[in-house]
């Protein structure tokens, strides 16, 4: 630190202003000081002066240390938002939903006033659905609410809806994957749409889609030793059905009655860390081709899926209650301890 600082710090700390005013003077005009002659250069002004130093030179730290915090933060803060699903969840902001990329013509024209609620979120070719990463589930094992993101692929910079679930918090630690629990999926501006809801169960879950209060259809797990097989029904009238052989495969196609493609739902390989460590699922619901004005930047890439016919609105509602169901069924195994069931076809 320069002498002439520490000179300055000291006369507002003991008063000496008028003499270091001279003592400066003097040394910048070139005139020499004699130390033992001057009375104010006693040891204990040389003591004081010391403490002064050391106490500039904590503060100093301090000033530093808290400019390091300041800007880590920021960082830390760039790095969140720079993450598409932790700017969602922590930005309430968005104020309309993006365009849809399918007319609806066709087996897409609402048939009742249910599947019009539905059309904003449904009316897609193809849903990315991305589970937010939970830090207490991750850190300390306890088990919190799952909440999603859904993105049309064709207009990726925002979502297009949310899905969040509601459930017992003691449910939650002690039955763990097998817990009841009501999903409430919203659009993007955190008007419900519909929700799905999925009872406790034993050996074989099932979820039920509704839409305003109405069961409009559900999905119901067969048990199967190793495979992956789901029933889907719009009312009492079975749909499709989902035949996956297990083990490391991860795409579960609906077909028809007769083995024809309806949609297909994959389930992503996010890094290694993302899978060993977190539940953090990310899922592309395919719906089949998207009107053409709709496919811009990225997604003009993106091979459409040859499907045998669109599913209705309604129809769609339970394919997405299917991706929750398979998140729930075969991809959250991590945090906590819960009580020993026994996980029977898996």
């Amino acid at each position: 630190m320069n002498w002439a600082k520490r000179l300055h710090l000291f006369a507002k700390t003991y008063k000496t202003e008028s003499w270091i005013k001279n003592t400066i003077a003097s040394h910048r005009f070139g005139h020499a000081s004699n130390v033992a002659s001057d009375p104010h250069l006693s040891r204990k002004f040389l003591a004081q002066l010391w403490v002064a130093d050391k106490e500039m030179e904590k503060f100093s730290k301090r000033k530093t240390t808290q400019k390091k915090i300041v800007k880590s933060k920021a960082a830390a803060a760039a790095v969140y938002d720079s993450h598409p699903v932790g700017k969602w969840f922590s930005d309430a902001t968005v104020t309309e939903n993006p365009p849809r990329s399918q007319s609806l013509s066709g087996f897409f024209d609402p048939g009742f006033p249910e599947e019009a609620r539905v059309a904003p979120l449904l009316a897609r070719s193809n849903l990315l659905i991305t589970r937010d990463i939970e830090w207490a589930n991750l850190v300390l094992g306890f088990e919190q609410e799952n909440r999603y993101a859904i993105v049309d692929v064709c207009y990726p910079k925002s979502p297009v809806g949310f899905i969040r679930e509601q459930s017992n918090v003691i449910a939650r630690q002690l039955l763990r994957l097998r817990r009841p629990f009501v999903a409430y999926i919203t659009d993007s501006m955190g008007n419900e749409l519909f929700r799905v809801r999925r009872p406790f169960w034993w050996l074989t879950s099932s979820i039920y889609a509704e839409i305003d209060g109405k069961e409009i259809g559900v999905v119901h797990r067969r048990w199967h030793l190793w495979r992956r097989i789901y029933d889907l029904y719009l009312g009492n009238k079975q749909f499709a059905v989902v035949e996956n052989p297990g083990l490391w495969n991860w795409t579960f196609t609906l077909k028809d009655i007769n083995g024809e493609v309806l949609a297909q739902i994959d389930r992503d390989w996010r890094g290694f860390g993302f899978e060993i460590f977190t539940d953090a699922g990310q899922y592309v619901i395919r719906f089949g081709s998207s009107d053409p004005n709709s496919k811009i930047g990225p997604a003009r890439t993106i091979q459409e899926l040859e499907v045998a016919r669109p599913l209705t609105l309604a129809e769609r509602a339970v394919a997405v209650a299917l991706a929750i169901s398979l998140d729930n069924d075969y991809f959250s195994r991590h945090g906590g301890f819960g009580l020993p069931f026994v996980e029977v076809g898996e």
